[in-house]
């Protein structure tokens, strides 16, 4: 048997790759050959640790040093410091936002210090492309345990004990879910994971595809066993090519060992997956169009009742999760039900991973418990808001949320909650806004990402999303008139009455929550022609302050020659001439203009 004294952890998720972790990998290899250390250090590529803010990430054990933003010009310096004389490289250390001290062990950061990770366990920690890593920490145990010591019936119950709620944003007992499949008549019946994760900012699905793909194929499989289906798909967006390559490597493992296929475990079980990719299409997350999509024809919804549980898939029943709630689930099984329901509140059990990104110091993938507050998701995890900023607003629940302001940071983050304050769960994406977000403006973002990825079926989502977007876009210009506000309210209330599906019910949302908690923004940029953050460009004149040297560059830079002044002398903008452009400030080495 091989031993080695040291494993050094690589991220290869999306966003380290991207940032270069494929070459300090191969440069770290590279240089263990040189010095003779290759069988004595042992590297491993994982999945997403979360903290993509800091990749590329890389983590040496036993000790459980944690480097971040790692280049492969740094890897020399690495193995002779780290791996060969055993100091560890303070520079590559983390170092916390407020405090500024470097931490270096992995589990005394505080970015994963205040979270739980449960779904996340493995991602960062696994080869994902290795299913011996998987059961090695006890992966297929839960499916092994459901076909030799369980029924189906009671597979349902443990997960309707749990209190598992949909994490796909509806936020469905997932129990409840599997048993109206299972009751269903039908001959045929389907499993179906949606791994479309459409909204902006959003990439918890993406990360643990990556990550730790076989969790997601056992939570599948377990779910066919307790409804009765023996072919399950896997709906994930081609913009997604690395989760969809350890998704087929993952498959192909399975189906290899017995894990997949007949006869699993010799309990007369079968079970096959595919994969179906999907073109990017927003409407998709909607289950009905993901299943028109997985049959070859356009992805639209169609009216409900019937259910897909009922009638889905080429007509049969068919149980439709998303990625997280499958991710859930093995865990379940194997620690039991009343274990999970320890974990949350009373009616939101377990933990919910959470995709933070926006004006926030640590962006990346946190799993907290449900009932967690906002501000310590933002504050204690997230690190704060960078550059000194003060907090405005957080957006939770993507294009179907809502925008929550300050005073409510204190709010507990479980599915009642959220809904009482005009957001919503949705999947998890969270961005963050500081004073220089202009609220109307953000509402304008989310809708015309919205009216763009409308698929056109129904009248109130095709025709009203575009008729808001007016509006907000004529407010934005400082065009608004008197009665936009209550224009926009009927609207929303009408549109979220009438459209047939998800999308259109709740696309209105990021338009009432600004308006419910920033309707002084609107009245602003209505009545005053002003924008109190200075981020609409229409509403938001440029000056020249002292700090003026009188370099020209902005003279130069400027399209319509608004602007004035002798070299070394304090330039001037002429504001009638001005079309708000910004490019001034852009060119500006000074920082000596300012809007205002």
């Amino acid at each position: 048997m091989e031993h080695s004294r040291a494993h050094v952890l690589i991220c290869a998720g999306t966003g380290c790759v991207s940032s270069g972790s494929k070459k300090v990998e191969a440069a770290l290899s590279s240089e263990l050959v040189k010095r003779g250390l290759e069988k004595e250090i042992k590297v491993i590529e994982t999945g997403c640790h979360g903290f993509c803010e800091m990749g590329p990430v890389v983590i040496i054990y036993p000790e459980g040093v944690f480097y971040c933003r790692v280049q492969d010009t740094d890897v020399p310096e690495l193995v002779e410091s780290h791996l060969y004389k055993g100091r560890i490289v303070e520079r590559l250390l983390y170092k916390e936002p407020v405090s500024h001290e470097k931490i270096p062990n992995y589990n005394d950061i505080t970015f994963y210090k205040k979270q739980m990770r449960k779904v996340l366990a493995n991602c960062g920690h696994i080869n994902p492309e290795s299913i011996e890593d998987y059961i090695a920490v006890g992966g297929y145990e839960a499916l092994g345990k459901a076909l030799s010591e369980m029924t189906a019936e009671q597979v349902i119950v443990e997960l309707k004990k749990s209190g598992l709620r949909g994490r796909g944003g509806g936020g469905f007992p997932t129990g409840s879910k599997w048993e109206f499949t299972r009751n269903a008549q039908g001959d045929k019946k389907y499993v179906v994971c949606n791994a479309d994760e459409g909204d902006p900012g959003a990439f918890m699905d993406r990360s643990v595809l990556e990550g730790d793909p076989h969790r997601i194929i056992e939570g599948m499989a377990i779910c066919g066993y307790a409804i009765g289906a023996d072919e399950g798909y896997v709906y994930v967006r081609a913009e997604y090519p690395l989760a969809i390559k350890r998704l087929r490597i993952a498959i192909k493992q399975a189906e290899e060992l017995g894990l997949l296929g007949d006869n699993i475990f010799g309990s007369g079980f079968n079970f096959r997956l595919k994969i179906k990719e999907g073109a990017g299409a927003f409407v998709c997350g909607e289950e009905t169009a993901l299943l028109a999509s997985i049959e070859g024809k356009r992805g639209m919804p169609r009216p409900r009742p019937p259910f897909p549980a009922i009638s889905g898939l080429w007509g049969k029943p068919t149980n439709i999760n998303n990625v997280e709630t499958f991710g859930n689930v093995p865990q379940i099984i194997t620690q039991g039900a009343e274990w999970y329901a320890a974990i949350g509140t009373e009616r939101s059990k377990g933990t919910k991973v959470f995709a933070l990104t926006g004006r926030i110091n640590n962006t990346g993938l946190a799993e907290v418990p449900m009932g967690i507050s906002m501000r310590e998701i933002i504050f204690d995890i997230g690190g704060g808001i960078p550059e000194g900023k003060k907090f405005k607003a957080v957006q939770i629940g993507g294009p179907s949320g809502g925008c929550l302001p300050e005073e409510l940071l204190d709010l507990p983050v479980d599915y009642d909650s959220l809904i009482q304050a005009g957001a919503m769960m949705g999947s998890g994406g969270l961005v963050v806004m500081d004073e220089t977000t202009c609220m109307v403006d953000v509402a304008k973002f989310f809708l015309n990402f919205t009216q763009s990825e409308s698929c056109g079926k129904c009248t109130p989502c095709r025709e009203g999303t575009k008729r808001m977007l007016e509006v907000l876009t004529r407010i934005t210009d400082g065009e608004g008139r008197p009665d936009d506000i209550a224009l926009l309210e009927t609207m929303a209330k009408n549109i979220k009455a009438t459209a047939l599906c998800g999308l259109g019910q709740t696309a209105p949302n990021p338009v009432l929550s600004t308006l419910r908690y920033f309707r002084h923004e609107y009245e602003a940029h209505i009545h005053d022609k002003r924008c109190p953050a200075g981020a609409c460009t229409k509403l938001s004149g440029f000056s020249i302050t002292q700090l003026c040297k009188g370099c020209s560059l902005c003279k130069k830079a400027c399209p319509v020659q608004a602007i004035t002044g002798e070299i070394k002398g304090r330039h001037i903008i002429d504001s009638a001439k001005c079309i708000k452009c910004g490019a001034c400030v852009t060119k500006c080495p000074f920082k000596a203009i300012v809007k205002g």
